[in-house]
């Protein structure tokens, strides 16, 4: 195995998603003038560089290095570089494959790159430009992809985060529900004629008693106080919190008039009678 790590100018066209990781690129020939070629061309794109004289030699580097683009020959003892690649393509999908040959064994190649085992097919000998931007396309092709997996983990975890949010408030809202049904019906229990009314003035709640006494036994929720209450309550609603007598019939009932919330911004108004001689 050979490493060389001269770097001085660097494709800025796409950068990594590890801002701590440089482009590394595995190249795997059992040529070593080969090998040297292809140093001396990728010297100066900045790229980590890793060689490999063979198929088993390339899989022993990476299981310890972490490896963007593999540049493989075709023609290698003991393991073809399709079977290399075929092999890196199982174990290490996330990197980008490309096969270098100096000869055209088309249908297993082509084969290859029908499965996904390999990215591009390039021949020997090579054009030096054409294959620095293959090369450089193949570096933005890894890191699109890397890209996109931590955005597809970000997703995932948001989503995870709004399916956790939604059962808290589902189960917030039930217990709502149920704390909402208690108080209706210790309401509905009050001896007294009670109503609520929110800052429009439409009625949202009233028990039992209120509809006997001031809906004539009809529901007064939904409806608004102008319309269903008599004009001397009306006023001690427009007024501040306080208390009057009202004259209903024969009977004399205190009515005591309460903000609900901050009276300097109330959120409604609670509306409480009882019989004059009760208090």
């Amino acid at each position: 195995m050979n490493t060389n790590g001269d770097s001085p100018t660097r494709d800025t066209s796409a950068r990594p998603a590890d801002a701590e990781h440089q482009r590394t690129v595995l190249l795997v020939d059992d040529e070593e003038n080969m090998i040297s070629s292809l140093k001396r061309l990728l010297r100066r794109e900045g790229y980590r560089i890793l060689s490999a004289g063979g198929g088993a030699e390339g899989l022993e580097i990476l299981a310890t290095h972490r490896v963007d683009v593999i540049v493989s020959d075709q023609r290698m003892p003991q393991m073809t570089g399709v079977e290399f690649l075929r092999q890196v393509n199982t174990m290490y999908p996330d990197t980008v494959r490309i096969v270098l040959s100096g000869y055209t064994e088309l249908q297993s190649i082509t084969d290859a790159i029908n499965e996904g085992a390999i990215y591009k097919f390039l021949t020997k000998p090579w054009d030096d430009e054409q294959l620095r931007a293959n090369i450089q396309e193949a570096f933005r092709h890894k890191e699109l992809g890397d890209e996109n997996q931590r955005l597809s983990a970000e997703l995932t975890l948001v989503n995870e985060q709004l399916r956790r949010l939604l059962a808290e408030n589902q189960r917030e809202l039930q217990r709502d529900q149920v704390v909402l049904g208690l108080v209706q019906e210790i309401l509905q229990g009050v001896p007294l004629p009670v109503v609520g009314l929110d800052d429009e003035g439409m009625i949202v709640c009233a028990n039992q008693e209120a509809d006997r006494l001031l809906g004539r036994q009809a529901s007064l929720i939904g409806s608004f106080a102008q319309e269903r209450l008599p004009p001397d309550l009306l006023q001690l609603l427009s007024g501040g919190a306080g208390e009057m007598i009202w004259q209903q019939g024969d009977v004399c009932w205190l009515a005591r008039h309460r903000f609900i919330g901050d009276e300097a911004a109330p959120r409604g108004h609670l509306l409480i009678l009882s019989k004059e001689n009760q208090t």
